[in-house]
């Protein structure tokens, strides 16, 4: 072969090899484990996973449960046939009246909502603020909420993000839609919760808790 052919044919090769391996760095490697929620409550225990698909909400809500943030939070808004929503910052104290409220410091999270991502039951979402203060429809940088309806709460899909969903302990969810409310929605009696994360396999969680990912 001649030479300026067989330069040819290696420069080729070598453009060829590394723009696979460009391509392939560029690429996210997909992880074979994932973090697995524990939320405890006086009624038992609600396991949930949060979805790549909302990094941001996955993120924020893994760095409040892992720093321990909501524990001692309540689900302080029940509404039977609907959901559950706790998680505001200001359930710790004794004093009810700005549960759900926020804090004005809070740093709201941009809105991820993804059509293929709706209000299924047990579909764990983020409150926010409603749309005349709140058009870009920004999420709660705490409090969520999961649907406890059995036929899911489709009316609310596309319009808050929903970013996981229970794998087990949705017969827990049943149990807090049914304790005695008062004014607000709001418990009569407290249901504090205390979070903590697991990292398992996925294959590990699939076994437990039959979740398809």
């Amino acid at each position: 072969m001649p030479t300026f052919l067989l330069r040819a044919f290696w420069l080729s090769l070598f453009i060829g090899f590394t723009f696979s391996f460009a391509q392939a760095a560029g690429k996210p490697r997909k992880s074979k484990k994932d973090q697995v929620i524990t939320i405890s409550t006086p009624q038992g225990d609600i396991r949930l996973v949060l979805f790549d698909e909302t990094p941001l909400h996955k993120a924020n809500f893994l760095k409040l449960a892992e720093s321990g943030a909501y524990n001692g939070t309540t689900f302080h808004r029940i509404i039977p046939g609907f959901m559950v929503q706790g998680g505001d910052l200001n359930s710790k104290d004794d004093e009810p009246s700005n549960d759900g409220a926020g804090r004005e410091d809070e740093k709201r999270i941009p809105a991820e909502i993804r059509p293929e991502l709706t209000h299924k039951r047990g579909a764990v979402a983020a409150a926010r603020t409603a749309d005349v203060v709140n058009p870009q429809r920004m999420s709660s940088a705490t409090q969520f909420y999961i649907v406890q309806n059995p036929q899911g709460t489709p009316h609310l899909n596309g319009q808050y993000t929903v970013f996981g969903q229970v794998i087990s302990g949705q017969d827990v969810v049943d149990k807090i839609a049914q304790q005695p409310a008062a004014e607000r929605n709001r418990p009569v009696t407290d249901i504090k919760m205390t979070v903590k994360v697991e990292k398992l396999k996925k294959k590990k969680i699939t076994e437990l808790y039959g979740y398809q990912y």
